[in-house]
């Protein structure tokens, strides 16, 4: 009888680690991910008439950031469009409406003059929003 030392190996006989059953395990993972994801978007999709409730809040909606973009000649733009002072305000009031912690992102061009930046704050502090900031690039000189 022979006694083998460690890391000697009888003949034919590889050392390592069977790595068969760790990848049927995420093999049925990915499966049950798969299905389940499925399955949620089926569920939202179905055509029920759901019942009222007298007691129930409506859910909040999903807070969206105003961005205003200063330009180098000191118009404001928000989303696609181009804004007055007044127009821009009555934009604002109305982000303000439907939620108060709305935040506002001030963009301005580098050649801008910092007076339409301040106008935009401006404008801001008229619609009565106070999550105010200002969108610059990181490790511009």
């Amino acid at each position: 009888m022979r006694i083998r030392r460690s890391g000697e190996s009888e003949a034919g006989e590889e050392i390592g680690f069977n790595l068969t059953p760790m990848i049927d395990c995420v093999f049925l993972l990915n499966i049950f991910y798969m299905l389940t994801t499925t399955f949620l978007n089926f569920e939202k999709e179905m055509d029920l008439s759901l019942p009222d409730a007298k007691s129930g809040r409506p859910e909040k909606q999903e807070i969206r950031e105003v961005v205003i973009n200063v330009l180098a000649d000191g118009r404001m733009k928000v989303g696609d469009r181009f804004l007055e002072m007044d127009a821009l305000v009555e934009h604002l009031k109305q982000a303000a409406l439907q939620d108060a912690e709305t935040p506002v992102t001030i963009r301005g061009d580098r050649a801008t003059v910092f007076q339409n930046a301040v106008r935009a704050m401006d404008a801001c502090g008229r619609a009565n929003l106070r999550r105010i900031s200002v969108g610059v690039l990181d490790g511009a000189p």
